[in-house]
């Protein structure tokens, strides 16, 4: 823990020299290189037999993940904060995308969200400033449908999130502000309306991420929505400085100059409102300045827990008790770290069934890689303890090179279908250019390349000249956009055009897309999770766990598979408990399960499981497909790897 503080203050002292006055550093150096023997490694000094993560980022290998930046060709005309930076934090904090299939046609369709203008100007009018609604024709083509669909919403906006509150079979969008936020139901035909006040969701702070998921395993979706800090503007506050960890920021940029704000949890009453319950359960975390918010099974046991990033304060990490409150275990866990956290991944990366979390963070401060401890399903044994977990992105090569950056959006893919997930990140700094302060300093994503082992390896610059670039990014998002069994990016770059990378890769690899539908409850399956068995090799992913940065990924579940060309088994654990293994399907395609929710919810135990019945579509039509129930071997309420 020692080298690692030192490690960090020592790069903080470096970007002082951005920030602060000559006096600051010289003072600051003073105290990160104090009292240092001979043998004290500085930055940027070379060991004799030691690698550079750093070092082996700038020699960027080769990779076969290509992309082909598409934007102009592709439909989408749209700027985000079109108004003149006032050096404001609720300015540079924004904004997000969400991918979801808005109106069932099988295309994902794309949601940008837009903050409309500088705090110091009243809201435009124009429709340029809104945010915008743009349908999916194939081809990475698509048609802004704003205007007629009703989400041209114009407000200070951060992030948006889609999901069925009202199982009528169709997605409903809730997105967050600098101010009232809103929830549009989908009317199911191409249209939304604003019913906001009528569900009783209102949240009028200064929101940031929101996520969806059936916590409490009633069949209805429940929202929890994260609130940044109590942002309020005086010109007096002008020119002042506030100190931010080691450096000095501008007060209105800077969040420490703020009071943290309480989350709100929506718990979905089943007749279309909501009833705020963030204090009572236990989640509202008024200590955060949350930004992002995971629910993510971290126990295998079936119930959704919570993981909160926050900025400048210490991250939450919640068990649920499954009584409709949670427990705090933030200290036990290991993953609280009191950092500059803003973007979420959760997958299994390291293919042990069960979830890990990638958090990117703020200069000097590394991402972290956690990797989960409590349960190891290849050995089939607990722990004996709760959810823990080890920063394992050092090792795997994520930590250090991230050290110079503020990283924001964040996900898992595996891009080239290699059977391992790949991993995607967008940077852009907070601090102003210093010769321009109306801008904010541009950095180059990172595009990490898996390359088994659990390492991973920087090769944006050899994937696609944009991804070599540097921008001001925030918000990101994937999706298979054209349904080619290959993953495509859109990112958000704050005050321009956002970003929409095409995937080309030459794809030699085998995959399988899952698409889970649930009748009557929980219709897109948040929270269920698929286990594949290829080649030797157990792989699980979870629906909707990922909420990256102020944004939403698409819903399908996406499994590479390299070289095997056929699956031994494919199990499917549904929203309600029900667990059931599906004849294999055939690789290389997009298949269709759809369940018959059992609510209200029965415990049952491993001798009185019930099977639901389902239909799989695939490339050659929808057939039905004989469920072959299987006797799950259990060990801390979770499976054996090797079922």
């Amino acid at each position: 823990m020692a080298s690692t503080f030192n490690k960090r203050h020592r790069l903080l002292a470096r970007w002082t020299l951005v920030s602060a006055a000559v006096f600051a550093v010289v003072c600051g150096w003073a105290y990160v290189t104090r009292d240092q023997g001979e043998d004290t490694v500085l930055p940027g000094q070379q060991v004799e037999g030691l690698i550079s993560v750093l070092e082996s980022a700038e020699a960027e290998a080769t990779s076969a993940i290509r992309f082909r930046d598409v934007t102009a060709d592709s439909g989408i005309d749209f700027h985000h904060f079109p108004a003149k930076r006032a050096s404001l934090l609720p300015e540079d904090m924004g904004s997000g995308v969400a991918f979801g299939d808005y109106d069932n046609d099988g295309l994902t369709d794309l949601f940008l969200v837009n903050f409309a203008s500088s705090l110091v100007d009243p809201l435009p009018s124009d429709a340029k400033a809104s945010c915008r609604l743009y349908r999916n024709l194939g081809g990475m083509r698509f048609e802004d449908v704003t205007d007629q669909s009703g989400l041209g919403w114009i407000a200070y906006g951060m992030g948006a999130s889609w999901g069925d509150y009202d199982n009528d079979g169709d997605l409903d969008l809730y997105v967050t502000a600098h101010g009232d936020n809103a929830l549009f139901e989908n009317a199911g035909d191409g249209t939304f309306r604003d019913v906001t006040d009528k569900s009783g969701i209102q949240d009028a702070r200064f929101s940031a991420g929101c996520s969806w998921a059936d916590f409490d395993r009633d069949g209805d979706l429940d929202l929890y929505v994260c609130n940044y800090v109590e942002f309020t503007f005086k010109e007096s506050d002008r020119g002042v400085v506030k100190r931010q960890y080691d450096t000095e920021q501008p007060y209105t940029l800077n969040p420490s100059s703020y009071k943290p704000l309480g989350n709100s949890l929506f718990v979905n009453q089943g007749d279309g409102s909501f009833a705020e319950s963030g204090s009572m359960a236990g989640i509202a975390d008024p200590s955060g300045r949350s930004l992002s918010a995971a629910w993510v099974d971290f126990d295998n046991d079936g119930w959704l827990d919570l993981y909160v990033a926050n900025d400048v304060s210490n991250n939450g990490v919640f068990l649920n008790r499954r009584d409709g409150t949670f427990e705090d275990v933030g200290p036990s866990s290991l993953a609280a770290d009191y950092r500059g956290a803003m973007g979420i991944a959760a997958v299994d990366f390291d293919n042990d069934l069960d979830q890990d979390l990638l958090i990117t963070h703020w200069i000097a401060q590394e991402n972290a890689l956690y990797r989960n401890m409590h349960f190891d399903a290849k050995v089939g044994a607990s722990q004996g303890r709760g959810p823990w977990f080890m920063d394992a992105a050092d090792e795997c090569g994520l930590g250090q090179i991230s050290l110079d950056m503020v990283g924001w959006a964040t996900g898992f893919a595996d891009f080239d279908n290699d059977g391992r997930r790949d991993l995607w990140l967008i940077n852009g700094s907070t601090l102003e250019d210093v010769s321009d302060h109306s801008q904010l300093v541009a950095q180059r994503p990172f595009l990490f390349g898996n390359r088994g082992n659990d390492h991973f390896e920087d090769v944006a610059s050899s994937s696609c000249p944009t991804m070599g670039e540097s921008f001001v990014g925030r918000g990101g998002a994937q999706a298979d956009l054209d349904g080619d069994g290959l993953i495509d990016l859109l990112f958000v770059v704050r005050g321009a055009e956002p970003v929409l990378l095409h995937n080309v890769t030459p794809n030699d690899g085998h995959w399988l897309r899952i698409r889970l539908r649930q009748r009557g409850s929980n219709s897109s399956c948040i929270g269920a999770r698929a286990l594949l068995s290829a080649g030797g090799v157990v792989r699980m992913a979870a629906v909707g766990v990922s909420p990256s940065y102020l944004s939403q990924s698409e819903m399908i579940l996406h499994f590479g598979l390299g070289q095997v060309d056929s699956i031994d088994s494919l199990l499917i654990v549904w929203p309600d408990g029900v667990e059931e293994e599906i004849q294999p399907p055939t690789v290389d395609q997009l298949i269709n399960l759809e369940h018959d929710g059992r609510y209200p919810l029965q415990l049952v135990d491993q001798d009185n499981r019930q099977s639901g019945g389902h239909q799989l579509s695939g490339q050659g039509g929808a057939q039905a497909i004989p469920v072959r129930r299987i006797g799950v071997e259990r060990t801390s309420n979770y499976f054996k790897a090797g079922y």
